[in-house]
């Protein structure tokens, strides 16, 4: 496993995304993650599966301080009166003391950014939460949480065929973390004949070479989901081989700004 060194946090570059898991196959495939090597688990409160996710943690075994636990704030949980709740009942959900990284979920345009995080920024004042991050927002949004709070990551929608160089340049900028969801874009790399090709010539499938060339770039990490073991194995099987800058680029030059999830109210995006 890779790590990245995110103001003095090492965080493994590959970690396990839980979405749209619930009940028992969201227990079973953390307990499995974690068995074979995660230690980096993504979760949130819209997704209704943080009693698993936690239940799993804690059926492992492993010491929590091994794991690096990320949930997310609701945007209709923005509001300071309610911030500061919803996060507790997460780390109860959660059963832990502690949650490594909390994210705004997506914008929300009704309530100011420093209410929602000086609630926050409470919990991180009494060690109940260690670091806040966005998640969704793009570069003009991450600069307004930058004047409120110190963003430790942004995670976004980032594949080989839809560019993040704005917000890979602030994360690098700034020395934050960006986190890439739906990194293999809903399955559309499977037959990608260049991500083949590539595959080849290292005996990995185009998801391996996909999520390699992701954690392979400076301050990136992603959480690729994968319902069955023999993914979760395939997907951590990544880190024996390294692309080649020419192989890089290439992957690179796949772009074509195919955003897979755009909700009508969602923010104005990076061009």
């Amino acid at each position: 496993m890779m790590h990245i060194d995110v103001r003095g946090v090492l965080i493994p570059t590959l970690g396990f995304g839980t979405w749209p898991m619930r009940g028992e196959q969201c227990k079973e495939a953390v307990e499995h993650a974690l068995e074979i090597g995660y230690r980096h688990i993504d979760t949130a409160q819209a997704y209704e599966n943080e009693a698993e996710v936690g239940l799993a943690i804690r059926n492992s075994g492993l010491p929590r301080n091994e794991i690096f636990l990320t949930t997310k704030v609701r945007p209709t949980n923005f509001a300071r009166a309610c911030a500061r709740a919803s996060v507790e009942e997460s780390l109860r959900k959660l059963n832990t003391d502690t949650i490594d990284l909390v994210l705004l979920h997506w914008p929300n345009n009704e309530v100011p950014l420093q209410e929602t995080f000086e609630s926050l920024s409470l919990l991180v004042d009494e060690g109940s939460v260690r670091h806040l991050g966005v998640s969704n927002f793009p570069t003009n949004l991450v600069e307004d949480a930058r004047e409120v709070v110190d963003i430790f990551c942004n995670q976004v929608e980032y594949h080989p065929y839809l560019s993040q160089s704005q917000l890979l340049k602030q994360a690098r900028k700034y020395g934050h973390l960006l986190t890439a969801y739906s990194p293999i874009a809903k399955g559309r790399v499977l037959t990608d004949p260049l991500l083949v090709e590539i595959g080849s010539r290292y005996d990995k499938n185009p998801v391996q070479i996909t999520l390699r060339w992701l954690v392979q770039q400076e301050r990136v990490a992603a959480v690729p989901k994968a319902g069955s073991p023999e993914h979760r194995l395939s997907n951590i099987s990544i880190f024996d081989f390294e692309l080649s800058p020419t192989e890089m680029d290439a992957i690179h030059n796949l772009s074509r700004k195919e955003r897979l999830v755009d909700p009508t109210d969602g923010p104005e995006w990076d061009g």
